[in-house]
């Protein structure tokens, strides 16, 4: 954790100069013309998938939004940037965005991606609302007690996946025995693996062998076989679908027979392409479904207007962080004064948005009450399973 955070400070103060010793950045001027809203967002490398998924959703949420008379009249304006998924390059996305002149900023959906932008942000005074980036130090950093002016999230966090993920191993499927295989290269694997070991534990579970490897390894033989000689009745593998995908097919070629869970990086359909038929009876913790009744009609409007799924749970998230930006701009009045509108959003409660309704913590910057769901793979298909929190 120490290490993502000093990380991402170094890079921000590395581009600090850049950032205050130009001029004042376009489009700061006034409420008149489009609004500008920033996209920080990875469309290349391993996480396009989602990154492609939620600059569409917010393309199709923009347009709709605009034929409905805009926000005070007036209309929205999307600037997308790619990350690459990577800490450098999301700061001088930061800048560029910072430049551009953005009321508020969309995304990054990655953790360290997130922590690295969000310095460039706050130091800007702009607006940032994260997609799935759970790394709890997003919001709060590490040593304060209080929560960053303008940083926020609308998924849920690290420590709650990881209490959910282990909830319903104990409870739901009846499990007390579990191994763990986890990429000590990647701060979301090993902190989420962290918080699963600990809820597991407290409920009564035992954690037989907790293996590791490094990113970019793709062979997993070596520690499988020490998780199943240690009789794992479930394997948690918290990490990407791409590891996960790989590591189950191994898993199963080594005849282990266990369940397989993991936590939202598994929702891709990679996951399957790579695993196969291994995946088969998986589940994991996402933070939506396609499934979800309550956005049944958007899944239609996105399939009509792209052709595809979306791919989850990106896009709604996404979604719902530019309606409460909306909701912002509404209620202050205006996009001049955008410490209101941070207030705004820091303090809102029930405010509609494609998911239901989202409330913030002005504590943490975090939803208050988002819902967790279990999916299944069945026949080569991410399937709903239930919703579950880590206290039911």
């Amino acid at each position: 954790m120490r290490n993502l955070v000093k990380t991402a400070l170094l890079l921000a103060l590395a581009a600090s100069l850049l950032l205050f010793a130009s001029c004042t950045p376009s489009g700061q001027g006034g409420d008149e013309g489009p609004i500008l809203i920033g996209h920080a967002v990875a469309l290349t490398g391993g996480s396009a998938l989602w990154g492609q998924s939620e600059k569409n959703a917010l393309e199709m949420e923009i347009k709709e939004i605009n034929a409905a008379g805009g926000v005070l009249g007036r209309e929205l304006k999307l600037i997308a940037y790619d990350t690459k998924a990577d800490q450098a390059e999301a700061v001088n996305v930061a800048n560029r965005l910072v430049a551009d002149g953005v009321v508020a900023v969309i995304g990054p959906a990655q953790s360290g991606v997130g922590i690295a932008a969000s310095a460039i942000f706050e130091d800007a005074g702009i607006p940032m609302i994260a997609t799935t980036a759970t790394n709890e130090k997003l919001t709060v950093p590490e040593g304060s007690d209080e929560p960053l002016q303008y940083i926020f999230r609308t998924c849920f966090i690290d420590p709650y996946q990881g209490d959910v993920a282990a909830t319903f191993a104990l409870k739901d499927l009846g499990l007390t025995k579990a191994g763990i295989l986890k990429d000590v290269g990647s701060d979301y694997s090993t902190y989420l693996a962290s918080y699963f070991e600990s809820t597991f534990k407290a409920g009564g579970g035992t954690i037989v062998a907790n293996e590791s490897f490094r990113t970019e390894e793709l062979e997993y033989k070596a520690q499988l076989s020490k998780i199943k000689e240690a009789g794992a009745e479930l394997l948690f593998i918290p990490t990407m679908q791409k590891e996960a995908g790989l590591a189950m097919k191994q898993a199963r070629e080594l005849g282990m027979d266990c369940v397989f869970l993991g936590g939202d990086g598994w929702a891709s359909v990679e996951l399957v392409e790579l695993g196969g038929e291994a995946t088969e009876g998986a589940y994991f913790v996402n933070i939506a479904s396609l499934a979800d009744p309550t956005i049944a009609d958007w899944v239609e409007s996105y399939r009509a207007a792209y052709g595809r799924d979306p791919v989850m749970p990106n896009p709604v998230l996404a979604v719902d962080g530019l309606r409460v930006v909306a909701a912002a701009i509404e209620a202050v009045g205006g996009t001049e004064d955008r410490a209101a509108i941070a207030e705004w959003i820091a303090n809102c409660k029930d405010v509609p948005v494609l998911t239901g309704t989202l409330t913030f913590d002005p504590a943490t910057h975090n939803p208050v009450g988002k819902a967790a769901v279990i999916e299944r793979v069945e026949d080569g298909q991410f399937v709903f399973y239930q919703n579950i929190s880590a206290k039911s």
